[in-house]
C-alpha cells in the first residue's frame, strides 16, 4: 500500500509539474504574441463597438479633442467613427492620442480566446468590407469624398476648422473650396481655396453617417 501511495504522489507531482511549465510556456506565447500586436489590428477587431476617441485636434480650454461613437472601418491608417450626435468622422492613426472603451472591448481587442476550437474574442465579423478597407489609406478616402463632393469639415487643431469641399487629393496635400456649410459647391458658392498638407489634418468630420458607411 505505502509503494501504491509513493507511486501515486510522485505521479501527481510529475503532473503538477508539467502543468507548471505548460503554464509559463503558454504565458511566454501570449507576451510574445501581445508585443506583435499593432494598434490597428486592435482597432479592427471592434467595429460596432462604441469608444471615445482622443485626437491631437484640440478642443476648448487646449484639451485634447474627443469624439464618441461606433467605430465604422478602420483602414491601413484610418480609423472610421459614427458620432453618436450624429454625422461621422474619419481620423488617421496619427492622431490619436488615447482610446477610451470598456473592459469587454479591450479584452476582445486582444483577440483573447473565449470559446472551443480557437473562437476568438473579436466582432471582426461585423465588418464584412474589412479586408477590402486595410488597403485604404487616408489618402485614399479623401479622393473618394472629392469623388463624391462630399462636403466637410476639417480640424487642424487648436479649434483651427476649414469647410468645404475637396476638390483634388495629391501625394501630400489636398485642395479644399472654401463654401458655406449646407451649400453646394458651385463657383458662385466658394469663397476661396487652400492647400492643405495632409499631415496638418488631425481629423475629417462628414455631416452624414451614411457618407462614411457608402
Amino acid at each position: 500500500m505505502r509503494w501504491n501511495r509513493f507511486f501515486e504522489d510522485l505521479e501527481h507531482q510529475l503532473d503538477s509539474e508539467q502543468a507548471a511549465e505548460q503554464l509559463a510556456l503558454d504565458g511566454e506565447a501570449e507576451r510574445l504574441r501581445l508585443s506583435r500586436l499593432e494598434l490597428r489590428t486592435r482597432l479592427s477587431t471592434l467595429v460596432g463597438c462604441e469608444l471615445g476617441a482622443e485626437l491631437a485636434g484640440e478642443g476648448s480650454g487646449g484639451e485634447p479633442a474627443l469624439l464618441r461613437g461606433t467605430v465604422a472601418g478602420v483602414g491601413a491608417d484610418w480609423l472610421g467613427l459614427v458620432l453618436g450626435r450624429g454625422g461621422a468622422a474619419v481620423a488617421p492613426l496619427r492622431s490619436i492620442r488615447m482610446l477610451r472603451l470598456d473592459r469587454p472591448s479591450l479584452v476582445a481587442s486582444r483577440g483573447v480566446p473565449v470559446g472551443g476550437e480557437g473562437e476568438l474574442a473579436t466582432t471582426q465579423g461585423r465588418d464584412p468590407g474589412g479586408r477590402l478597407r486595410e488597403r485604404q489609406t487616408f489618402g485614399f478616402v479623401l479622393r473618394d469624398f472629392a469623388r463624391r463632393r462630399l462636403a466637410v469639415a476639417l480640424h487642424l487643431g487648436g479649434e483651427r476648422v476649414v469647410r468645404g469641399t475637396i476638390d483634388r487629393v495629391g501625394a501630400d496635400h489636398l485642395e479644399l473650396a472654401l463654401h458655406e456649410p449646407g451649400a453646394p459647391r458651385r463657383e458662385g458658392e466658394v469663397s476661396g481655396f487652400r492647400l492643405v498638407p495632409l499631415h496638418a489634418v488631425a481629423w475629417v468630420q462628414l455631416d452624414r453617417p451614411e457618407a462614411l458607411l457608402g
